[in-house]
Formats: C-alpha cells, structure tokens, sequence
C-alpha cells in the first residue's frame, strides 16, 4: 500500500487485514513500514517491538554477542521473536530511529527479513511509508500487487501516478498495479481524466466514512467497524485485486 500522506492508506491496510482475518483466508503477516507506525495503531496492537527497536538493542550490546553468531543473525533471530501473533494475524513494525541516523541499513534488513520471513504466509499486507522513500530505497524488489491509494481529489491522483511511475523505472518487478479511492463524498466521473491518464487500474472506491474518521481520530482499531457498507467495498475491491491471480493459477492447472 502506498500513497501520499492523509489518503488513508493505511486505514485501507487495516481494513484489508481485518477482511483477510475474518474470512479466514490463509495465514497473514501485515508489516508496518511506516516509521510513524500507524498500522499498529488501526489494528489494535499497542504494545509491538519494532525491527528498529530490535537493531538499536543489538548495537548497544555488541560486546555480547555470542560467539559464532553475527550481528545479521542475531537480528534476524530477535526481529522473528518481535512478530506479534493476534488472531487471524501476525504483525511486523518496523519503527523509527530515536538518533537522526539513516534508514539505508534497516532498509536493507528489511528487504532481507521480508524475503525470508514472507515465505510462511500466504498473504503479506505492507503499509509503507506515505510518499516515495520506500520506492525509491528498493525496500521491495518484487511487489505482487502494488496498490496506490488516492484520496477525492486531482491531486491524490497524480501523486498516485508519480510513485507508480518511479516504481517502473527503478526497475521493481511488479505483478500488478491498481489504484483505490479513498473517502469518495461525490460522482468519481470528476476524475476521470486524471484516473485515465496515470496508467492505473481502478481496483474500486471506498465512500467517505464518519465512522472512520471518528475510529482515526480516537485511535479505536478497525476490527470493530460497524459500517457494512465499507466492509462490503474493501470485500468486493479485495476479490477484483485476486482475479487475475485466481486466473492466472486456473490456466496453469488447464496447462
């Protein structure tokens, strides 16, 4: 999931994790790549480690490391103990520096954890960072399904098209790219010139919930929504995202 900041990208994250929890699709790991750690929030999870946590610890206690472990294992080991377990879902933080340091060597831990740890789920729910930072840093060399939330507006719109954009160009395998609207209030035809050109596929259009906003604006996690309209939208956007996979999957089987 991806965007720019105020979409409700991460909200949309949530609301995907809590579909996959309820209807029991598989095993899912959702991983907040957000140094801001908001998908935390929005699922319930107060109390999360995060991988930043996790390196910083190591680093202030590197005269302890057991013999014959390196520092990379031993990361990888604790960052594995951190996964929170809640039901239908495990969770993954990432979490930001407390010093000004840079985010390339977690960055890369991150890209290498993910491509081992992922292996065990059959669904991998990523909220990254609102903007382009993770794009751009290659947190994610291969992306399933790149999903760009837009808010009601051109310019959600666009911003959308930029990171799709340099997602191509940084050369980032992607199975597929869809764009989903968020807090829709009006006639989506007023976008539809900019919703034409930016190259996406429209996965569908989540309306615009006081409950939502009241739940962000208190903190309250999405599991408790009450508003079946919303969760019928992210069922039916979740089901149009999997059709070309379940397609793909039932020619190989005729193959």
């Amino acid at each position: 999931m991806n965007g720019k900041g105020g979409t409700g990208k991460t909200t949309i994250a949530a609301l995907v994790v809590a579909h996959l929890a309820a209807d029991r699709k598989g095993s899912v790991l959702a991983i907040d790549a957000d140094p801001n750690s908001c998908l935390a929030d929005a699922l319930g999870v107060r109390s999360a480690q995060t991988i930043v946590g996790v390196c910083e610890e190591i680093s202030k206690e590197l005269g302890k490391i057991p013999s014959g472990v390196t520092k990379d294992r031993l990361i990888e080991m604790r960052v594995q103990e951190s996964l929170t377990e809640e039901p239908g879902f495990d969770l993954l933080v990432m979490g930001r520096p407390e010093g000004p340091g840079c985010y390339c060597y977690v960055n890369n831990l991150l890209r290498d954890i993910v491509g081992r740890i992922t292996k065990a789920y059959d669904y991998v729910v990523i909220d990254n960072a609102a903007g382009m930072e993770h794009i751009s840093r290659r947190t994610m060399g291969v992306i399933d399904k790149l999903i760009l939330v837009s808010d009601y507006s051109a310019g959600g719109v666009r911003s959308a098209k930029r990171i799709f954009d340099l997602a191509r160009d940084m050369k980032i395998k992607i199975g597929a790219a869809s764009l989903i609207v968020n807090r829709v209030d009006g006639p989506i035809s007023k976008l539809a010139d900019e919703i034409g050109s930016s190259g996406l596929t429209v996965a569908g259009e989540v309306p615009y919930s006081e409950e939502l906003v009241k739940r962000s604006l208190s903190s309250e996690p999405v599991f408790g929504l009450s508003d079946a309209g919303i969760k019928g939208r992210i069922a039916g956007i979740f089901e149009r995202l999997m059709e070309k996979e379940d397609a793909g999957r039932a020619c190989k089987r005729k193959v």
